[in-house]
């Protein structure tokens, strides 16, 4: 029998809302800055407080039973309205000036946040960002359940219920071997991809998607390797050993054509290439706020020469 008189504690409803959407003890215990005793803790308590199993635990993943599944948006809105009330309480309840939870995905993580995060800590010295790597999906999950705040991902999403602010527009262009027939050249038609071996990511990855579309507008089918990477320095190394080709952001040219093993192309007018910006709730009501640190972002990246700002 549940105890009627049972209140939740937050602690118990955050661990509850980062389990659901990371489906991970370690990760969520990771993204809360508790140990994985105490998380298992807090839910075990949430559970025997509410009188109902929240989580089915398996030996690789976690599961939400029916009960779950139906009190997590509640949770998320508790959760939700908590911060937006310790916000206002701290006086002007400015998102930027403390700490904000900033979601990256990998193929933009690397190259941009070093002259973000040194941009942001001149420009807002309050600011403490707290910078989460994942793959789209995982941060627009993240984003829905507010255990993100804010993330820097390739756009369009359509996503209900979450703002879209364009940053900039950046291209891809084609990485070889050092020594390659292409190497250097300017005004490739992307029809080339049909005779090259065409390292991908991993699924999940958005890079991935775009480098198949890229094929798809130019009417080709690429010969696509065997290999695929996690990340795009390991798709880089496969390259440098002579795997094949693949497409790389121009924000990532100057980090991985560093060592000189790797050469690249650039493609005719219409580049291909990607458009990136800062997304967030609708429901977060800091649309303000945010769109100034969008703004600063931008500038900040725009500034490195390697992109177009929108």
């Amino acid at each position: 029998m549940p105890d009627r008189t049972y209140q939740p504690t937050i602690a118990g409803l955050r661990a509850f809302v980062a389990l659901a959407q990371r489906r991970h003890f370690g990760a969520a215990a990771t993204d809360l800055g508790v140990s994985q005793p105490s998380l298992s803790q807090a839910i075990s308590a949430l559970e025997t407080g509410l009188g109902v199993a929240l989580v089915e635990r398996t030996t690789r993943r976690v599961h939400l039973t029916p009960d779950g599944t139906e009190l997590l948006p509640k949770a998320i809105a508790a959760v939700e309205a908590v911060d937006q009330f310790t916000a206002a309480a701290a006086g002007t309840g400015d998102p930027l000036g403390g700490s904000i939870r900033f979601g990256v995905i990998p193929t933009v993580a690397p190259y941009v946040l070093p002259a973000v995060l040194r941009g942001l800590a001149d420009e807002l010295p309050d600011l403490r960002p707290r910078v989460v790597e994942e793959q789209t999906a995982r941060l627009v999950e993240q984003l829905r359940g507010g255990t993100l705040d804010v993330a820097l991902l390739a756009l369009p999403l359509d996503v209900p219920g979450i703002v879209e602010v364009p940053l900039y527009q950046e291209d891809f262009v084609l990485a070889l071997p050092a020594g390659h027939t292409l190497a250097g050249k300017k005004r490739l038609d992307p029809s080339v991809l049909a005779d090259l071996p065409l390292l991908l990511l991993d699924e999940g990855h958005c890079l991935r998607d775009q480098a198949l579309e890229v094929c798809a507008l130019a009417g080709v089918r690429p010969d696509l390797g065997q290999t695929r990477a996690a990340s795009l320095t390991t798709a880089v190394h496969c390259v440098v050993g002579g795997l094949g080709v693949t497409l790389i952001p121009q924000t990532a040219v100057a980090s991985e054509t560093a060592s000189g093993d790797l050469a690249i192309a650039t493609f005719a007018p219409p580049r291909p290439g990607r458009r990136i910006g800062l997304v967030f709730r609708n429901s977060a009501r800091h649309d303000e706020a945010y769109r100034k640190l969008a703004q600063i972002i931008g500038r900040l990246v725009s500034a490195t020469g390697a992109v177009r700002p929108i």
